[in-house]
């Protein structure tokens, strides 16, 4: 048997066993008591919901995975890839917008099929416990406006890296570094202004009582803070949020209506210093510089295998083509993207922790974040005691419990007298 094939193969379903098994072992290890740290904001009756949305979603996880599989392995021992690539080459066109076709009918195929699921977890799931508040009329419009970026914007660039590996040769990788690279950068310039508003609306904060507060805590964290805006999240879900994005002068502070409704004026600043917490440790930086060297060991990577017949003949495939090795290749790097996002993983679990830290040593007090990390996992039924497997393969925040007894330590440390 091929050898590509079987690892592929080996790869997909091995993907998927560890994801199931670390699902359901996170489900179960949901503690059946409320712990001690959020006796305040649980009661027996909300923790039960809790524990039956994890499990929910646990059980939802998996089918959805198993059937995700399953179409795959049935598209490709069926001889789907190699009926597709001649479909389209039968166009008469040439590599790049054959192979803009090629990948847009997968790509097209994979939204199609996850569209169902998508939806049960939205209007089914999510609104069986009460967090859902999106309209049929929202979804659709997001799921349109998400397709057509992703047209406007990926189509013009994967037609870039089309283009300079049919007409490069050796050294293609490398330019499609910096047209990766530069695309990534101009998203983050352009994406608090142009693309995110596509999808919410993005109002200023209010002169008050929070509005100062937050102002005047930026201005002694010395961050540069052009505006507050607030976020509408409660469009969508009642699940609280807050995000920091952008570079210079388009960054932004965006705080879901949800949190600054409902949260008290020192944990919204409490959870705004983290966010700037992450700024000031130059985590924005250090994630995209891992992210740029991810990519460029990648394509590297990729250019290594596109004259591999055996890798086209994995999937029935009898013509190599760009397009194709990107889409099988995709396929075979999967064990190693696998092993990248939890190294990734625990890098960011790490920054969670400094940002928690520098908003304790910065507002005076781990109290107030303490008291919002309280609420949010309580206002979204996050699995307060996952298990460390789903962890170590899933979680870009550790777990909350952690989170909380990191800050009580550092509160407790910093209150102990000197010698």
């Amino acid at each position: 048997m091929n050898t590509f094939a079987v690892v592929i193969l080996v790869a997909l379903v091995g993907e998927y066993l560890l994801g199931a098994v670390s699902g359901m072992l996170s489900s179960r290890s949901f503690a059946p008591k409320v712990p001690a740290e959020l006796a305040g904001v649980f009661d027996d009756e909300k923790y039960a919901r809790a524990r039956r949305y994890s499990a929910t979603r646990a059980r939802f996880g998996l089918v959805r995975g198993a059937l995700g599989l399953a179409a795959t392995l049935t598209f490709w021992f069926a001889g789907g890839f190699a009926w597709l690539d001649t479909a389209v080459r039968g166009l008469g066109k040439g590599p790049v917008v054959t192979g803009l076709v090629f990948i847009g009918a997968l790509l097209l195929a994979k939204t199609l099929i996850q569209l169902p699921f998508g939806a049960w977890s939205t209007f089914v799931i999510e609104g069986r416990y009460g967090f859902n508040r999106t309209t049929a009329g929202t979804f659709g419009a997001d799921l349109l406006k998400g397709t057509a970026l992703t047209i406007l914007l990926g189509g013009p660039l994967l037609a870039v890296i089309l283009a300079f590996f049919e007409a490069v040769g050796p050294l293609a990788w490398i330019w499609c570094w910096i047209a990766v690279t530069a695309f990534m950068l101009a998203v983050q310039f352009i994406g608090p202004t142009w693309i995110m508003p596509l999808f919410n609306t993005f109002t200023p904060l209010d002169d008050g009582e929070l509005h100062d507060a937050i102002l005047g805590y930026a201005r002694s964290a010395g961050f540069p803070l052009e505006g507050i805006f607030v976020v509408d999240g409660s469009r969508r879900s009642s699940k609280p949020n807050a995000f920091f994005t952008g570079f210079g002068k388009h960054k932004r502070i965006g705080l879901f209506d949800t949190l600054a409704e409902e949260y008290s004026v020192p944990e919204v600043v409490a959870v705004v210093a983290h966010e700037i917490g992450h700024y000031k440790k130059r985590h924005v930086w250090s994630n995209m510089a891992l992210s740029i060297g991810h990519i460029g060991a990648m394509l590297w990577i990729l250019s290594l295998f596109l004259g591999r017949e055996g890798l086209y003949a994995a999937f029935h495939v009898t013509e190599s083509s760009v397009y194709a090795g990107l889409v099988f290749f995709s396929l075979l790097f999967r064990p190693v993207e696998l092993v990248l996002s939890v190294l990734m993983n625990v890098f960011s679990r790490r920054h969670e922790f400094e940002a928690d830290r520098f908003a304790a040593e910065t507002t005076g007090s781990g109290a107030p974040l303490v008291a919002a990390l309280k609420k949010l996992v309580a206002d979204s039924f996050s699995n307060p005691t996952p298990h460390p497997m789903d962890v170590f393969l899933h979680y870009s925040h550790p777990p909350v419990l952690q989170r909380i007894g990191a800050l009580l330590r550092l509160s407790a440390g910093s209150a102990s007298p000197s010698a």
